[in-house]
Formats: structure tokens, sequence, C-alpha cells
């Protein structure tokens, strides 16, 4: 196996544990997700950016790497540190208020996503002229 491979497979088995661990109701499982989504990332700007001393574009300069990949990375984990700071001061806010680290469940939510079941025409416009068409032909037989 390549560097390149082991590359690939580390990045693709962080990334799908960071989307697992983002779809969970705790919040502290939510800042790891996207935690491993992050260094996902900075692997995958790691691998597009071609092989060390080797410009990833191109073969006609020898020695120089292209700037801009280590450029995206930087900004990556700058934006990655700040999100999860962030996400850091809602888990202790919602810990200090509530004692808990669970995203509850909106009744409101529940409801809206209920009537909106029911209905199938809020979905689609066109839904709605077709019954309405088919009704009235139903109705003058």
């Amino acid at each position: 196996m390549t560097i390149t491979l082991v590359l690939v497979i580390a990045m693709a088995v962080l990334f799908s544990c960071g989307v697992y661990l983002l779809l969970e109701r705790s919040l502290t499982r939510m800042l790891l997700g996207f935690l491993l989504l992050g260094n996902s990332l900075n692997l995958l700007l790691l691998i597009m950016s071609g092989a060390a001393g080797k410009p990833p574009i191109g073969g006609s300069s020898e020695g120089i790497t292209d700037p801009l990949p280590q450029a995206f990375a930087l900004t990556a984990i700058v934006i990655t540190f700040a999100v999860s700071a962030f996400l850091l001061a809602l888990i202790h806010r919602s810990w200090k208020l509530s004692r808990a680290d669970e995203v509850e469940v909106d009744e409101a939510d529940v409801a809206i996503g209920k009537d909106r079941d029911d209905d199938p025409a809020d979905d689609d416009p066109e839904i709605d002229t077709d019954t309405e068409a088919v009704q009235n032909e139903e109705a003058s037989r």
C-alpha cells in the first residue's frame, strides 16, 4: 500500500466517524464529530496537494510546492478551532442551565413535520393543480 492510499483510507474513516458522531443527540459527541470532520478535511487537503517537493499541477518547476493547499489547511484549522470553541461554550452553557448534554425534541418542530406530511401540496405546487383537475373530472362523471 502506498502512503497516499493510507491517507485516503484514514481520511474516509475519520469522515465517516465524524458524520456518525454529528448525528448523535449528545452535544459532546457532536463536538467530537465536528473535530473529526475538521481533521479529515485537513487530510483531504494534504492528499490533494500532491507529492512532497513537487507542484500538484504540471511538472515544469522542480522542487517547488504549491502554497495554496497549505493556506487552505491553515484556514481550515483556524475555522475548526473557532467553531469548536463556540460549540464548547454552547455545551458549557447547556450543562450549567439544565445539567443535560442531550438535545431535546422540540414539540413545535414535530407538529410542523406532521402537518407537512399530511398535506403533500405544500411540497410541490404542481400537485395541488393536478389533484384539483382529478377531483373535477371525478365530480363531472
